[in-house]
């Protein structure tokens, strides 16, 4: 059985960080990518950034680089995201996705039925 579990979010003041986790098990693959999305309150998911299984990074959110980071471990069943000054407008769930795929990740549009597997995602809340 796959799953993916996210941990990491809670409430948070404007300003300050906050460092996602999201932890893989039973992928039956030995190459899947992972992403990242959120979704606001009464908004629809939107992905965030992924990484491929060779490492290599792909941010959906151009709005994010500078304060968005993803990283994970070797083996590759645990990865991060790390959310630097946060914003009102980052409030929402966060979830952590994966599908197979060789080399490099899903490309919009349409990412959401791209990704195989989904976590029940863990809330971010960002008070002013």
């Amino acid at each position: 059985e796959v799953q993916l579990v996210e941990s990491g979010g809670g409430l948070v003041q404007a300003g300050g960080s906050l460092r996602l986790s999201c932890a893989a098990s039973g992928l039956p693959f030995d190459d899947y990518a992972i992403g990242w999305f959120r979704q606001a309150p009464g908004k629809k998911r939107e992905g965030v950034l992924c990484i491929s299984s060779t490492g290599s990074s792909l941010y959906y959110d151009d709005s994010v680089k500078d304060r968005f980071t993803f990283s994970d471990n070797n083996p590759k069943n645990r990865v991060y995201q790390q959310i630097n000054s946060l914003k009102p407008e980052d409030t929402g769930r966060y979830y952590c996705a994966a599908l197979t795929m060789e080399t490099g990740c899903p490309r919009p549009p349409n990412l959401y039925p791209q990704f195989e597997y989904w976590g029940q995602g863990t809330l971010v809340t960002v008070s002013e």
